[in-house]
């Protein structure tokens, strides 16, 4: 994913002359203004009798994202400015870097049965990707057995450098950009690798369209790799590209130009939005993505973050504003591999990502076993080690660098002995494969005691599904709890972030290989970036087969039918360690597209829900009317979230621990006539009470209550966890993790 990380302007603009988002109190707009953005103007306008010396420079209007705009101010211009009535609040510019064809049938997709066909696989959904831009070319991005373009949308594709309008089909049928704010911090679009347009410039953006969204593409793969039909989760909706990230002298993006984004987005019309960037963590009332995302979801689009890349450390988690649908990573049933046979006959499999169908046969092998620096392959002699298969063991557990040795010294192929496994598909320079350490005893000593240790054969783009454990909490994948609304349990949603295949850059080298640069239609990468796109893809087919359903009725559908085992019928694990991983790490589970169709019961909520969640957690009037872009709201009930899952925090510090009581309301979206009874699975440091144990419905859409009562048991470790599962009489089932912490 993209991550911004807040650093001051003024460390690249002079002090006199800054960029600010000002939050304005609409009510106060006078009649006379036909709009607000004349009506902003005209209040900068009127600074230049008080700061006559002083220019400024407006950016952008902001209509549905927050009240407001924004604009290079200095600070005279600023002081008097906040002393307008109508001010409400301001926020200072921030910045941030870069961090950063199975799926479907690994999420049970397929066309005989299901929500694809159920859903005309998302037909007449519009999803808005808010990223880097998309190159329009790709197959992903035809519109062949498209439907036409729906008469509601007022979005369109803008002229830019390298791009038209007539790019756009009817799949694709928005592409917009936006860099004014990036421009007025003095940063220049790069000429060289950008486009002044919503062209991608990096491939980031094809890839979660494609994944979401993108049209069937035969043939597909990562150099051979994954071979097969490529298709995105829902390839029968409609896509709007929202272009917010440049590659820039210093690669940076501002918060300015995604409000921008986020909303014309909603002015467009879109359905559902999903942006695989995010913030560093701040409190709700200064995270002006969660402030734009609850103006969307107050107009109905469902909105799709990634949940970062800073795993597997705990509270890592971000985007986890409680309207927000919080999205974690995880792999897949699918290994790339490489074989390998021995001069002994000994045989091995590993993995490998090298690019190319090579066979190898008869190499010696070296081995530098009577030095750690050789051994590890931190360093080697280009004499010693030209022409042959380089064996590298775990006294040295830099991967990279030990790629990078192999390489620079003319090896003609590498064995990496190692625990880890993790080397990015972009890092095969040269054949190698992955062993793990319990090979390795056999290995070297058959590279030390042999005169002549050869490798025999060594066989390249293998592909292999059905591996397990799958899925896994992905090693990078940010974790609970949420350190910014811990009373509410993110990540919401574990979703397919490992190698995942998609539309790339086609014109810039993806990876080197020997002396060659590698380029790609396709490509494997892997990030919460690209677990995103596929639950704003589920998000899509579920919108059009309930087309009526409120944003968090569909993410309680997503959640609440979540999958909780692996593929092994275990636990799902944690893939930086393999021990079982926690709802912190993976929410309710892993997406599971087909049951979320028809979930029997639902936990909504309106707007109004979260304007009470938020008159809970004692925040000031003017941080209140920040989140919710008004002056006036009511505190109606200020009581817990009906939120699809449970998270309860007790003190270590006291030995008397009292109850904590959660209300929830659920929604009868099954058969009228049903009858739903609790199955509570918890562990032994807790104790879980409810009331009722058994839910009756005579009606479709009819609410009933329940209470849930958490107790934890002294010297009960830090994390328990559970299950609460409702269990119709028709096989429903509506499971909500209940997560325990003692702080």
């Amino acid at each position: 994913m993209m991550l911004l990380q807040g650093f001051s302007i003024a460390s690249l603009q002079p002090k006199s002359s800054e960029t600010y988002i000002i939050h304005m109190d609409h009510a106060q707009k006078p009649d006379h203004f036909s709009n607000h953005e004349l009506w902003h103007q005209h209040t900068l306008n009127t600074l230049s009798s008080v700061c006559p010396e002083d220019e400024h420079m407006f950016l952008y209007s902001y209509t549905h994202v927050m009240h407001g705009f924004s604009a290079k101010l200095t600070s005279c211009q600023l002081h008097e400015l906040e002393k307008s009535p109508a001010h409400v609040t301001t926020h200072k510019e921030s910045f941030g870097k870069m961090l950063t064809t199975h799926t479907p049938r690994f999420l049970g997709l397929n066309r005989g049965s299901g929500i694809w066909p159920t859903a005309s696989y998302g037909k007449d959904v519009i999803i808005g990707v808010i990223d880097t831009g998309i190159w329009p070319e790709s197959e992903s991005f035809n519109d062949n057995g498209m439907s036409e373009v729906p008469s509601r949308w007022k979005g369109k594709c803008e002229n830019g450098t390298a791009f038209s309008p007539n790019l756009c089909n009817n799949k694709l049928i928005g592409a917009r950009s936006f860099s004014k704010g990036l421009q007025a911090a003095g940063i220049n679009i790069s000429t060289e690798l950008d486009f002044d347009s919503a062209r991608d410039y990096f491939g980031h953006g094809s890839h979660t369209s494609s994944t979401a969204a993108g049209n069937y593409v035969y043939g597909a793969s990562h150099f051979g790799y994954a071979n097969g039909v490529a298709k995105g989760v829902a390839p029968r909706a409609h896509l709007a590209m929202y272009k917010v990230l440049w590659s820039s002298d210093t690669f940076a993006t501002v918060v300015t130009d995604i409000l921008a984004g986020m909303d014309q987005a909603i002015s467009d019309g879109v359905d559902i939005m999903s942006l695989s960037i995010g913030i560093d963590q701040k409190p709700l009332f200064q995270d002006v993505i969660a402030i734009a995302s609850l103006s969307a979801i107050e107009k109905g689009i469902v909105v799709v973050c990634a949940a970062g890349n800073h795993g597997p450390g705990a509270a890592t988690v971000i985007n986890g504003a409680p309207w927000i649908m919080t999205v974690g990573a995880g792999t897949m049933d699918r290994s790339y591999l490489a074989t390998l046979e021995l001069g002994n006959g000994m045989t091995f499999e590993g993995i490998s990502y090298f690019p190319s169908s090579v066979s190898i046969t008869d190499k010696v092998i070296y081995y530098g076993s009577n030095n750690t620096k050789t051994s590890g392959c931190s360093f080697l002699d280009r004499s010693d080690v030209r022409g042959k298969i380089v064996l590298c063991d775990d006294s040295n557990v830099d991967l990279n660098g030990q790629m990078n040795a192999v390489t620079s010294a003319g090896a003609y192929g590498a064995i990496f002995l190692t625990d880890s496994l993790f080397l990015f598909p972009e890092d095969y320079a040269i054949p190698g494969l992955l062993l793990h350490t319990r090979y390795a005893s056999a290995i070297k000593e058959y590279a030390v005691t042999s005169k002549n240790a050869t490798v025999k054969h060594m066989k390249f783009v293998i592909t292999k599904t059905g591996t397990g454990p799958a899925p896994q909490v992905a090693y990078f994948s940010s974790r609970g709890p949420d350190p910014i609304t811990p009373t509410v349990l993110k990540p919401d949603i574990l979703a397919p972030g490992v190698d995942v295949l998609g539309a790339v850059r086609p014109d810039v080298p993806y990876m080197e290989a020997g002396a060659y640069d590698l380029v790609a239609d396709y490509a494997f990468f892997s990030g919460t970036s690209m677990a995103t796109p596929h639950v704003a893809g589920v998000a899509a087919l579920i919108k059009a087969v309930h087309p009526n359903w409120s944003p968090a009725a569909i993410r309680s559908a997503i959640m609440t039918t979540a999958a909780k085992k692996d593929n092994r019928h275990g636990t799902i694990q944690d893939q930086w360690n393999g021990l079982m991983a926690t709802p912190l790490d993976f929410g309710a589970g892993h997406v599971n597209p087909n049951q979320a169709m028809n979930p029997g019961l639902i936990y909504d909520m309106s707007p109004q829900n979260y304007i009470d969640f938020l008159c809970g957690l004692g925040y000031t009037s003017k941080q209140m009317s920040t989140i919710l872009r008004t002056s006036r709201w009511s505190c109606e009930n200020k009581t817990d979230l009906n939120y699809p899952s449970f998270i309860a925090n007790f003190s270590n510090q006291t030995t008397y621990q009292p109850e904590k009581h959660f209300v929830r309301t659920v929604t009868n979206v099954g058969d009228p006539a049903s009858i739903y009874r609790a199955v509570l699975t918890i562990q032994d440091g807790m104790i879980v009470k409810l009331e009722p144990n058994t839910i009756r419905f005579t009606k479709k859409y009819q609410e009933q209550k329940f209470v849930l009562s958490i107790q934890v048991k002294n010297h009960s470790p830090k994390v328990n966890y559970g299950y609460l599962e409702w269990i119709s009489e028709d096989k429903h089932t509506v499971s909500s993790p209940i997560v325990v912490i003692r702080d």
